[in-house]
């Protein structure tokens, strides 16, 4: 099939905070050495930001490396946090206060950071990058890689206007080569085309499979009485439902709090549904009081990587290079990503450039791992190494008491790394094996259905265009996993896009494609890994407006 090309010197999939920052940061090397080198973002949402979802409580030593002045830039950073409130929640009715949090857990001192919106900050960020020459082209998805003779050479564009039958509507418009000399992918946590390149060129050979947390976030407009700007609070505790989960509560300006919870992907009773899990969070007295009188605004859901440096593939292969969450650089125990992200993008760029300014192209940007090893990236991430595995061995309890311990004690130097070698979907144990679990019905004030919640994510899809959700086979959700997990499907989706209903006293599995927000925790979490995510049509998802 003949298609249009365009070629560019280096490509980046994906305007998240890593893609954007290599981006910047290549466009600024352009100008310091007088070079012109062309640069292309391609990202699917429908416009910057519109698919970002992130707490976020921002660490900023990466953007103080990439753009010293941001203050007189008007970076949208204007919440600096006040003060770190940590709360142990015994049951449904109490909590107890951690004293002194960012002394005993210096992962919860954010002192200089910054409540912000991450989808907001990327918006920023693409204003900065286009105004150094980057072009920037939101709505078009990257829906294949282009390989030849085993080498990286660009990726195709997602075909606009196909029917659900494969043909070709009046709206149809074909696919493009976008090719380059070097490929930067930032799709973010699980990449649907990062997940390929991982298995095509073995990046994850001999390490630890990456492990997954599921992430909501819910922003609330609430009293003024209950607002304290500023203020950042992370619980753990109930109502953890024999799952490691933590949860946040953070104070931005205008009288908006940003919320959320995080269950770890490694849960073995299928009866668990995170996102009610969520919902019943938000009944404790704790959280129940500030949001009194509130109304909910926004709501998002998307999976984290947070396998740490264990799991963390060889992030360079011919032709290209994995960076930010697509590759797994967030900081678990601070539950931080952006500023990790935006490093690695920033290596990213300085190694490119190297490259072209010496002319020494090669296939394989191996000085890649010899920049990364040598950052503070790096050593940071070996410093949290271990305390993923003490939380999934020991527990939420247990587990976060020795974490403490490595984290402030030890400062994360245990002489030792900690390997946590089984995958999130093979934690699952058999529905007749795990007591069911029955969760408060939603009260329309402070805990919501699922199909509401969608209502705030302003998720469209073209409901005519084929299914993204592919089945690799259409028997296993009953034959298997209804029988075996009660398809547990139906309960990890945050979104209600999987249901089993009975028609004619036969069961069939629904997709509900069209409420699909992209959270890939689908492709994550099911047991027979039988469901892959792949690109909608361009535009499609969730249109986040300040998430």
């Amino acid at each position: 099939m003949e298609r249009d090309v365009m070629e560019y010197d280096v490509l980046v999939v994906g305007a998240g905070p890593s893609g954007l920052s290599a981006a910047i940061k290549l466009a600024q090397l352009n100008n310091e050495h007088n070079k012109n080198l062309s640069i292309c973002i391609l990202e699917k949402g429908s416009e910057v930001g519109a698919h970002i979802l992130s707490g976020n409580v921002f660490e900023p030593r990466s953007l103080d490396e990439l753009i010293p002045d941001w203050k007189d830039k008007q970076a949208p950073l204007s919440t600096p946090v006040t003060n770190d409130v940590v709360k142990y929640l015994l049951n449904e009715n109490t909590s107890v206060n951690i004293p002194f949090p960012g002394f005993l857990m210096p992962n919860f001192n954010n002192h200089g950071n910054y409540i912000m919106s991450l989808a907001n900050f990327t918006r920023w960020l693409a204003t900065q990058a286009e105004s150094l020459g980057v072009e920037i082209f939101p709505g078009f998805t990257a829906s294949e890689v282009i390989i030849e003779n085993n080498i990286l050479k660009g990726v195709v564009t997602g075909e606009m206007g196909v029917a659900k039958d494969e043909s070709h509507k009046p709206s149809y418009q074909p696919s493009m080569e976008l090719r380059a000399k070097y490929t930067i992918f930032a799709e973010g946590c699980r990449g649907h085309l990062g997940k390929q390149l991982i298995q095509q060129f073995s990046l994850d050979e001999n390490k630890n499979p990456q492990h997954y947390g599921i992430g909501f976030k819910e922003i609330w407009d609430i009293d003024p009485s209950n607002h304290k700007e500023g203020t950042v609070m992370h619980t753990t505790g109930w109502p953890s439902t024999g799952a490691v989960t933590g949860s946040y509560c953070y104070h931005a300006k205008n009288n908006q709090l940003f919320l959320g919870y995080v269950v770890n992907l490694d849960y073995q009773n299928p009866h668990l549904s995170p996102y009610d899990e969520f919902q019943q969070w938000k009944l404790h007295p704790s959280i129940k009081k500030l949001l009194k009188n509130g109304t909910r605004v926004a709501y998002g859901a998307r999976a984290l990587a947070k396998g740490g440096i264990q799991s963390l593939p060889k992030m360079s292969f011919p032709g290209g290079l994995l960076i930010g969450c697509n590759a797994g650089t967030m900081n678990y125990p601070k539950i931080k990503g952006t500023h990790t992200a935006m490093k690695s993008g920033m290596l990213a760029a300085e190694t490119i450039f190297d490259a072209f300014q010496n002319n020494t192209l090669q296939d394989e940007l191996e000085e890649f791992q010899t920049k990364f090893n040598e950052s503070w990236l790096a050593k940071e991430l070996y410093k949290a190494r271990n305390f993923g595995p003490l939380l999934h061995k020991f527990g939420s309890l247990w587990g976060a008491m020795l974490a403490a311990i490595d984290q402030f004690a030890l400062r994360g130097n245990l002489p030792f790394t900690l390997q946590v070698k089984t995958p999130d979907y093979k934690s699952l144990k058999a529905a007749d094996q795990c007591s069911p679990i029955t969760y408060p019905k939603p009260d329309g004030i402070y805990s919501f259905d699922k199909l509401s919640s969608v209502y705030l994510s302003n998720t469209s899809h073209e409901e005519d265009q084929p299914c993204h959700l592919k089945l690799k086979d259409p028997n296993i959700p009953i034959s298997h996993n209804l029988l075996i997990y009660d398809e547990p499907a139906q309960r990890y989706c945050p979104a209600g896009v999987y249901e089993v209903v009975e028609e004619d006293g036969i069961k069939k599995f629904v997709i509900n494609a069209q409420n699909c927000v992209h959270c890939k925790t689908c492709d994550i979490k099911d047991p027979s890994q039988n469901i892959t995510w792949v690109t909608p049509e361009g535009m499609g998802g969730p249109n986040y407006p300040n998430m």
